[in-house]
């Protein structure tokens, strides 16, 4: 995490990365907590994509759990190849339109809806052909292998890293809204900051909940 005086004078701006599926709900309740982080604490998010569709090349899925991570190439590719024609800061806006319609509005997660998160991130409807094509895989694989460097090949999506330690999750729902997020970011700096932390972890009771 890189730290540059805050436009206040006063507070020291943090930079927390995000690695992100934007077919995963459970990233997509991540990212949302950090953008909630941003309005309360001088915090800025950094966006970078991994793959859900890489992470389990090769296991023994469950037919249906397979064709689900089959479409998640699509909305990642796009991604990746929108970050190589306009650069990484668009894609914050992208992954906000993408899973709002992905997970928020239930819609398919189609070229069709692909294109109108495009089109909502003020981005050309041609880069959707990237869905289905290879030419940004490497790229793509080389983003998902930075964050399994950081964090290790056991976990999945989303990975995040703050005070120059990176994790899997925070995994949580409902979203925590204004200071309940900023007290959860506080708590994730702390751990960040303990030598040798590694994990806190207990099984999930609840589905994904996106209001």
């Amino acid at each position: 995490m890189t730290q540059t005086p805050d436009s206040g004078g006063d507070q020291e701006t943090a930079y927390a990365d995000m690695w992100f599926d934007p077919a995963c709900p459970w990233a997509w309740i991540t990212s949302r907590w950090l953008v909630e982080v941003e309005k309360v604490r001088p915090v800025r998010v950094r966006w970078h994509v991994m793959s859900l569709g890489v992470l389990n090349e090769g296991r023994d899925l469950p037919e249906e759990y397979r064709e689900s991570i089959d479409r998640s190439w699509e909305a990642v590719r796009v991604c990746v190849a929108a970050e190589r024609r306009f650069g990484p800061e668009v894609l914050g806006g992208l992954y906000t339109a993408l899973g709002t319609r992905f997970h928020n509005n239930g819609e398919p997660r189609t070229a069709d809806t692909i294109r109108a998160a495009l089109a909502d991130a003020g981005l050309p409807g041609d880069l959707a052909e990237a869905g289905t094509a290879a030419e940004y895989d490497e790229a793509l694989r080389a983003s998902h292998a930075e964050a399994m460097k950081l964090v290790g090949e056991d976990v999945g999506t989303p990975v995040i890293q703050v005070a120059d330690t990176a994790f899997f999750g925070p995994v949580l729902t409902p979203v925590p809204r204004g200071e309940d997020a900023g007290k959860l970011w506080d708590g994730v700096l702390l751990v960040a900051g303990t030598d040798g932390f590694f994990e806190l972890k207990r099984t999930r009771t609840r589905a994904p909940v996106f209001d």
